[in-house]
């Protein structure tokens, strides 16, 4: 007798790694696969992966990802029962969930509806504060920008609020429509900005207010909701590491939270997920001030892109449980016997995501193509990727390479083991926050949990970076070579990117320079390149 399975054949409505990571799921789970590429993706690996692909379209997203049309019409034309959006793109639009359900596909992810209500910021804030669950302080509903008198009411509401404040996009997230206001003076620009830059990125110009809440933390709590209305909360997740309001770390449980608090914020989350209805999974998202004070901020009605931390620590796979609840099923045994346990977890995990962004330039995003991607592994190690030697890495998409993850019995355990792995991982070839990295988890308020949202503005000092990658190359260039090989500094980042040398008598010899170097330069490169800072 065949093994029971969810679905016979499902479609994978994204790219990259979590397109690997739900066809992974799907293999393990007796599913046969469907990708979606576009022409820059062609020969990606998500697509080698799946049992079958279909072409979308060029390579801009508006193009290919986010035509939904086009993706229903794929999974009808490949005779898929399911369709699983992954994160970003369509994973959180209303319309691209009816269109599937309205075509005889299901969704994996929450109802229309409740993408719906979720996808507006404030509606989301009305259903917490309904249930008495604490929202940070601002407006409830869509600030009136039209007139100058209306401008001027907004102003002495923002007065009632306090400044600093934010205006923040009501139908989006990722900073995106998002501006902070100091003074009066600022508000008018700065709503007409987030309003625009709102329109222009949702097709939603509504923005709101809200107090900017500064020396907090970020701690997001995951949740699994059935279509029973069962739902549960599967442990925190601290993110207070960002720059531009986007996440760069996320680690499990929450340091330093007691067993009550987190009882009491797991609460809080499956209070608003009840409140509107929750199936499947979600995340919401919550700051905490120093004094213990907990803000609701929204609820991402999709898989996170950190989810893999959760997994860790409880042992669970989440989109294999994503896919049995989309098929019917009660929230299984597993489940509820890890929420059970959630407020006293015996794990710790942490995750760093692997970008092509320049670290010393305000993390701007750098296209190029890998020359040299090599990951780590051994015990607790987990990566999340699905770039490889040659991958291209273009301006049309997120520039996220890979998550790496690991897990221990305790924090400090976890960090030594990420400090490992990060010295483990080769890239060359573009520029990537590999040095950032490597900083962190040797950044004395990083070791001891001084976690806050304005972390990166607080510790992060670039100006060394030029100035160590400058050492390592001096130090590379003392040792000594056989003619004709070549040295590339792995994870460096300089004026022109990773550094190839070539010694005198020969020409560059790359796919072997890598093979051949002995653990001297290894050492001297990475490390006095991206490890050891000047005071």
């Amino acid at each position: 007798m065949a093994a029971a399975r969810p679905f016979a054949r499902l479609l994978v409505a994204n790219r990259g790694e979590i397109a690997l990571r739900i066809i992974r799921a799907c293999r393990e789970s007796g599913i046969e696969t469907v990708a979606v590429y576009s022409d820059a993706d062609r020969a990606a690996r998500h697509v080698r992966a799946a049992d079958f692909a279909l072409r979308l379209g060029p390579a801009p997203a508006a193009e290919s990802y986010l035509r939904a049309d086009l993706i229903v019409a794929a999974a009808r034309e490949a005779g898929a029962q399911a369709v699983h959006p992954g994160y970003g793109f369509l994973s959180e639009r209303a319309a691209f969930a009816e269109a599937c359900q309205a075509a005889g596909l299901v969704f994996v992810g929450p109802e229309p509806a409740t993408l719906a209500g979720l996808g507006d910021k404030l509606a989301a804030r009305r259903a917490a504060a309904a249930v008495g669950v604490p929202v940070v302080p601002g407006t409830l509903e869509p600030a009136a920008i039209e007139s100058a008198e209306a401008l001027e009411a907004l102003a002495d509401t923002a007065a009632e609020i306090g400044w600093p404040l934010l205006v923040k996009a009501a139908a989006g997230g990722g900073g995106r429509g998002m501006r902070r206001v100091e003074t009066a003076a600022e508000l008018g620009p700065a709503l007409a900005t987030a309003s625009h830059e709102a329109e222009a990125a949702f097709g939603d110009g509504a923005v709101y207010l809200e107090r900017l809440i500064e020396g907090a933390r970020h701690v997001e709590v995951q949740l699994l909701g059935d279509a029973e209305g069962r739902i549960v909360a599967l442990g925190e997740r601290d993110c207070s590491v960002q720059r531009r309001h986007q996440k760069l770390v996320e680690e499990a449980p929450a340091p330093g939270l007691t067993a009550e608090a987190r009882r009491a914020l797991h609460a809080h989350g499956v209070a608003v997920a009840k409140a509107v209805g929750l199936r499947n999974a979600a995340t919401a998202e919550f700051l905490l001030e120093p004094d213990g004070s907990v803000w609701f901020l929204e609820v991402n009605a999709r898989l996170q892109v950190e989810h893999g931390v959760t997994e860790l620590v409880t042992g669970l796979d989440l989109v294999k449980e994503q896919l049995w609840i989309a098929a019917g099923r009660p929230l299984s045994g597993a489940v509820l016997a890890a929420a059970a346990r959630a407020a006293e977890p015996d794990r710790h995990a942490i995750e760093v995501r692997i970008s092509a962004e320049d670290p010393a330039n305000a993390f701007a995003p750098v296209p190029g193509t890998l020359a040299v991607w090599r990951e780590p592994g051994g015990p607790g190690v987990r990566v999340d990727g699905w770039v490889e030697v040659g991958t291209h890495i273009t301006s049309d998409y997120d520039p996220l390479l890979a998550k790496i993850l690991v897990v221990a019995p305790d924090r400090p355990a976890a960090l030594a083991r990420l400090a490992r792995a990060l010295d483990e991982l080769e890239v060359a070839g573009l520029q990537t926050t590999l040095p950032f990295d490597r900083w962190l988890v040797e950044e004395p308020a990083f070791v001891t949990a001084d976690l806050t949202t304005d972390f990166v503005a607080r510790h992060w000092r670039p100006e060394p970076l030029r100035e160590a990658a400058a050492r390592g190359a001096a130090a590379l260039a003392a040792v000594a070579l056989p003619p004709g090989d070549t040295l590339a500094r792995p994870g460096s980042v300089g004026e022109g990117g990773p550094e190839t040398r070539t010694t005198a008598g020969g020409p560059a010899s790359p796919g072997r320079d890598h093979d051949r170097g002995p653990s001297a330069w290894r050492a001297a490169g990475r490390r006095a390149a991206a490890r050891r800072w000047p005071a």
